[in-house]
């Protein structure tokens, strides 16, 4: 058997759209399962660690293309890829092991709202990310520039508020 055979794109694009519904899906799924006799108190302080150095390095991703550094820039934005892989299988893990946290502060007309926005925006996030990347990936650079145009102040603006919540939430953990 070759394996030096190229996937074909069509395959590539239909995985990207199964993959951008089923992650949503599955998180959703998980959330209704809850095990029992594991302590993941520490990970929602980990994961927003990884949100906040996912946004460091987007916006070092961003200087590097500028730069023209498109080696450092396709580094930078695959270490991004897979901190997000870590953020979502740590944020799984934290939401089957406990219980939901209630948001008690005074800021809940602050909270709700970008609590809400980063929910959505990062549904929204899984295929432009992939897509963008994919478009790179097969040198169309500039399906790859007007995808990520839109990819990457939404994949940002996740990671960012990622933190926001998690320092707005966090005086409200129990454990």
């Amino acid at each position: 058997m070759d394996t030096n055979k190229p996937v074909p794109k069509k395959n590539i694009r239909k995985l990207i759209n199964v993959v951008s519904v089923v992650i949503p899906a599955v998180v959703a799924a998980l959330f209704g399962i809850k095990l029992k006799g594991f302590d993941t108190s520490y990970l929602p302080a980990f994961y927003a660690t990884i949100n906040g150095i996912t946004a460091v390095l987007l916006v070092l991703a961003l200087l590097f293309i500028k730069q023209k550094k498109r080696k450092a820039h396709e580094r930078t934005i695959q270490v991004c890829m897979f901190l997000s892989l870590i953020f979502l299988a740590c944020y799984v893990t934290y939401h089957m092991t406990s219980e939901s946290t209630k948001y008690g502060g005074e800021l809940g007309l602050i909270y709700y709202p970008l609590l809400i926005s980063h929910i959505l925006l990062s549904i929204v996030v899984v295929p432009l990310v992939l897509y963008s990347y994919l478009h790179a990936w097969e040198g169309n650079f500039e399906k790859h520039k007007k995808w990520t145009k839109i990819a990457w102040p939404i994949w940002f603006y996740v990671a960012v508020s990622g933190v926001v919540v998690y320092l707005m939430i966090s005086p409200f953990y129990t454990h």
